[in-house]
């Protein structure tokens, strides 16, 4: 009998627990030592982007986000109501009023035409998620923001390595973040990364990860001591995460290849049953470049859901949902409010299955997943 094909597990190379041995060694485990300089230096190399900061998640880099762009009470904040907690949290923490507008049924990502119309003289920055690692249109995005002088932030923590017209995600608007949690294609179990596009919130971004100190400057001999400058928290990831981290960013090719190519084996062997209608599978731009992150099928409505996944689970495939909408949730309603209709949001988070994918998924295993579905749906 088949084991239980779990639907997520962490990504590990080889050779992660050298680095963290290193960093042991080298005395400076509490941040911003060597393994976290050559992760960042990595991503700016990447990225093209003017700095990168790397913090102990996605979500600090949001909040970061948000404390660097001056979110308040006079603002608001757009962005998917289909999305993480953390996107929204961010914001609301500062006193900022969300507004969750519809997504697109194809990509399930921000539909920029119900940002157009959700944009307000109180409108402070457009939060994008970019859904399984594929890109928003950001075209639209940039030339409505630029229009009205709005912070564009990305939420890429599924994207790093995907691509919008060539240019990599998270480069694009004034701040991208990213995540390396366990369920991420590249992690270090919990861990994250601020980029910056828009080179003058550099210096307070370095006060801010360093609880709002110029600690920063006082390490690069700049002042004689440091001190309590600005407002900030302690954004800064332990040297042990990022020296675990930055193998892994070594071997990123060889981790991308493996992941399309289960990507792949499930668009090719499914292809029948999406063709027949019996559910929708995922929908790639012809501008977006992914990164494999996520394979999901949509179901019929949330009841077959429910069937899929209790008959894929009967028969030893974890599959999962994903987002309850926020503006559904009881801290949406209270720190936010879904403006224009919500044609696609909820119906389709209803009805998104996502199917097990990681690095060194068996081929076996991809074919048995595959025949499940074969098989419910009778195809």
């Amino acid at each position: 009998m088949i084991q239980l094909i779990p639907f997520n597990q962490p990504c590990v190379v080889g050779g992660e627990e050298e680095y963290m041995q290193e960093a042991i060694a080298c005395g400076k485990l509490s941040g911003n030592g060597p393994f976290g300089e050559k992760c960042a230096r990595w991503l700016e190399d990447q990225l093209g982007c003017e700095r990168a900061f790397m913090t102990p998640s996605c979500t600090a880099a949001l909040e970061m986000a948000a404390l660097l762009t001056e979110a308040g009470p006079d603002d608001e904040i757009i962005m998917p109501s289909y999305t993480f907690v953390s996107t929204a949290n961010a914001f609301a923490l500062r006193g900022a009023a969300i507004r969750f507008v519809d997504i697109d049924e194809k990509t399930l990502n921000i539909d920029p035409e119900q940002i157009q119309k959700a944009i307000t003289e109180r409108t402070k920055a457009i939060v994008v998620v970019h859904y399984a690692g594929v890109a928003c249109e950001m075209e639209e995005i940039i030339k409505l923001a630029d229009e009205h002088d709005l912070w564009v932030i990305e939420d890429a923590a599924q994207a790093l390595t995907s691509t919008y017209k060539g240019k990599p995600l998270g480069s694009i608007g004034h701040l991208g973040a990213f995540s390396f949690h366990e369920t991420k294609n590249y992690s270090c179990g919990e861990g994250g990364a601020l980029i910056i596009n828009h080179a003058p919130l550099i210096e307070r971004a370095e006060m801010i990860q360093e609880k709002g100190t110029n600690r920063a400057q006082f390490s690069r001999g700049m002042v004689d001591k440091y001190s309590w400058r600005d407002i900030g928290s302690s954004y800064v990831i332990s040297e042990l995460n990022t020296a675990y981290l930055y193998k892994q960013l070594q071997y990123i090719d060889q981790i991308n290849e493996d992941r399309k190519k289960t990507w792949n084996m499930y668009a090719r062997e499914l292809e029948h049953v999406i063709a027949l209608d019996a559910v929708e599978g995922p929908h790639i731009p012809g501008e977006a470049g992914h990164n494999a992150h996520m394979f999901y099928l949509k179901s019929r409505d949330q009841n077959e859901r429910t069937e899929l996944i209790d008959y894929l689970k009967k028969n030893a495939v974890m599959a999962v949902p994903h987002y309850v909408p926020l503006h559904s949730s009881y801290a949406g309603e209270r720190y936010g409010v879904f403006t224009g209709e919500d044609r696609y949001t909820t119906r389709d988070s209803e009805r998104v299955v996502r199917l097990p994918l990681y690095y060194g998924m068996l081929e076996e295993d991809v074919h048995h997943v595959v025949k499940q579905i074969q098989l419910f749906y009778q195809v």
